[in-house]
């Protein structure tokens, strides 16, 4: 896990320039409307291991930057196992989370399903850890039922129900996808898909929706496939995600998790600035740069992304 100090990315002018900007923009002496860095605070981006993750940490990082946040990162730490601990300890402030994921861990049996439904429960889950989520953005990283544009076209699939169109048919997924209850039992039980014996071939593949899995589809050995919803495969592959109009598949909506020893209101106006701007299209795209052929480092990807959308 490692540590890198921010400060060296912007000069000393710049800095002045952001904390300038921050007071004359809260115009009161609450304490709470101060940045991080005018209480002597230093806020610490954490990420998960692996690259949509660091690119939008890189994305926190950036921007809080840009407003003359102190800012270190300490990317690629490991599960929630390891990053809500981290939070609790101080070893990091913040880590872009996934809103459905995160109150699982808190509460396996939660039922709450839309984005909204998920972010109300999880505000009060987090805080038993003195941490708060901030505004939840458009775009998710999530399981989803993808088939094919030609598959999609000729059986009429526009939602997971029409899959009924298209019996019989194998799905490749991850092993365990054969139990989960938005797998292959709540395909049968949710939109009453796989009823019959025969009707649903499952294939285990063990890449959790990566090349295997894609190569799996297009080459139509299997003609459903679990793939998460920023794969840069679904717009270079022509791939149609069907929709879930039940919410079998609960929100997975990007979301700020924040320590509140670090909290202010200039903090949550900029994170919540990025919230108001990323899509799934985002994410699928910047993953592309950094994890294709272009191999663009998360910090380019992400920086131009913040200029991109006027929030540097």
């Amino acid at each position: 896990m490692s540590s890198t100090s921010r400060s060296a990315r912007f000069g000393a002018a710049v800095i002045a320039v952001g904390l300038f900007s921050g007071l004359a923009a809260c115009g009161s002496d609450d304490p709470t409307t101060t940045t991080a860095s005018e209480n002597g605070d230093t806020v610490i981006v954490g990420s998960f291991a692996f690259p949509e993750s660091e690119i939008l940490g890189e994305i926190y990082a950036q921007a809080l930057e840009a407003k003359g946040v102190d800012v270190e990162t300490k990317f690629s730490i490991g599960p929630r196992q390891q990053t809500i601990p981290a939070l609790q300890d101080g070893s990091i402030n913040l880590i872009p989370e996934y809103n459905g994921n995160l109150l699982a861990y808190y509460d396996e049996a939660y039922t709450e399903r839309t984005t909204e439904e998920v972010d109300g429960a999880l505000a009060d889950a987090v805080a038993v850890d003195e941490l708060r989520v901030l505004e939840s953005a458009e775009a998710e990283d999530k399981d989803a039922y993808v088939v094919t544009s030609e598959t999609a076209e000729a059986n009429d699939l526009p939602e997971i129900g029409d899959l009924a169109n298209l019996v019989p048919f194998s799905l490749g997924s991850n092993p365990q996808f054969g139990e989960l209850g938005y797998g292959i039992p709540g395909l049968k039980d949710v939109y009453g898909v796989g009823t019959a014996e025969g009707d649903v071939t499952f294939v285990p593949i063990e890449d959790f929706g990566g090349p295997d899995t894609v190569k799996a589809l297009v080459d139509d050995t299997v003609q459903v496939a679990d793939i998460y919803t920023t794969s840069p495969a679904i717009v270079s592959e022509d791939l149609v995600v069907l929709e879930d109009p039940e919410n079998m598949i609960s929100a997975q909506n990007i979301v700020p998790l924040l320590a509140d020893s670090v909290y202010t209101d200039a903090i949550a106006e900029t994170l919540n600035a990025i919230s108001a701007e990323l899509t799934t299209d985002d994410l699928i795209a910047l993953r592309d740069r950094v994890e294709g052929d272009e191999k663009a480092s998360a910090s380019t990807a992400a920086e131009e992304w913040l200029d991109e959308k006027g929030l540097l």
